[in-house]
């Protein structure tokens, strides 16, 4: 699998990752094992969780499989801290004290003393930002990250964050960002695409496959083994349903039978390859679906399909 840099840090990473938000809590350790290793027999290197995925189980199931599965050094291990559910309710915290406690706890539960890439999760409006880029600073310098990001910032607070850690040598660099992206989702081309590109950081892109919805299985309503109808994820899902999302996957069904390819393959391979992106973060709930995600990598876009798709999807 091809090996990118995130923007000019010197952390690789294959540009397709490995997401594990339902570890733990929809995918048990005999199958997240599974995923895992049809992952790594892939070529892919990049592991991607939170700290409440699963209130912790997501690392706690990736700390199992170090050693077990595979070598420490020989997988980037991303994790992201300020979000948790206290007593049910979303919660927000990017303050330094909090950020540094949930990244100790994250060590422990992946077994490590490390991680190779270390992200805030969300913009904290009610803390003020160098409170938390101090947190990252910490985190950097003390080794426990070997590379730091931010999540879901939009343009603004992105340009913000970066252009305050550039401004001191001593404060930690940020590699890169992760954000939604997708033909389904394509806001960011409006300023964080821009600003990233400008800035040379690196892009992660999170749902590359519209939640799902660009894979084509809702086109006749909501299966009944699928995340639409689950409890966890049906919200997640259903802003996707509409009718405008309904274009676009028509689109992308054509063009997947027009050049022999599934609807998945198209739309993850349109994001894997759009300008800036680094990697394209996939999920599944099982090994073989997985199996299945990873033959993207043996396609490219024509041209003149990827024209045809900005266009729809625009």
């Amino acid at each position: 699998m091809e090996t990118r840099r995130a923007g000019s840090s010197g952390l690789s990473l294959t540009r397709l990752g490995l997401g594990t938000m339902t570890w733990g809590r929809d995918t048990d350790e005999h199958e997240a094992a599974d995923q895992c290793r049809a992952y790594l027999d892939a070529g892919g290197n990049f592991l991607d969780t939170a700290a409440v995925y699963g209130d912790g189980d997501s690392e706690r199931l990736i700390g199992g499989l170090i050693g077990a599965l595979f070598k420490r050094d020989d997988v980037v291990i991303a994790t992201k801290a300020g979000i948790s559910f206290v007593n049910g309710v979303r919660t927000l915290n990017a303050s330094r004290g909090a950020l540094i406690a949930e990244l100790e706890k994250s060590l422990l539960r992946l077994g490590t003393d490390h991680v190779d890439l270390w992200q805030v999760h969300a913009w904290d409006p009610s803390n003020p930002l160098d409170d938390t880029l101090s947190a990252l600073d910490f985190a950097y310098s003390s080794g426990k990250a070997r590379y730091v990001g931010i999540s879901n910032y939009s343009g603004w607070q992105t340009a913000r964050a970066i252009s305050r850690q550039e401004s001191i040598p001593s404060k930690a660099p940020i590699a890169s960002i992760q954000s939604e992206y997708s033909l389904l989702n394509r806001g960011i081309e409006k300023e964080v695409l821009p600003c990233i590109n400008e800035l040379n950081v690196g892009l992660l892109a999170w749902s590359p496959l519209g939640r799902g919805v660009l894979t084509g299985k809702y086109r006749n309503g909501v299966p009944s083994d699928s995340r639409g109808a689950s409890a966890h994820f049906a919200g997640f899902v259903e802003g996707y349903l509409d009718e405008r999302a309904s274009r676009i996957v028509e689109a992308v069904c054509v063009a997947a039978e027009g050049l022999g390819y599934s609807p998945l393959e198209i739309a993850l391979a349109w994001v894997r390859d759009a300008i800036g992106v680094t990697s394209a973060i996939i999920g599944a709930r099982t090994g073989a679906q997985l199996r299945g995600i990873l033959t993207s990598e043996e396609i490219t876009l024509p041209a003149i399909v990827r024209q045809a798709l900005d266009e729809v999807s625009g």
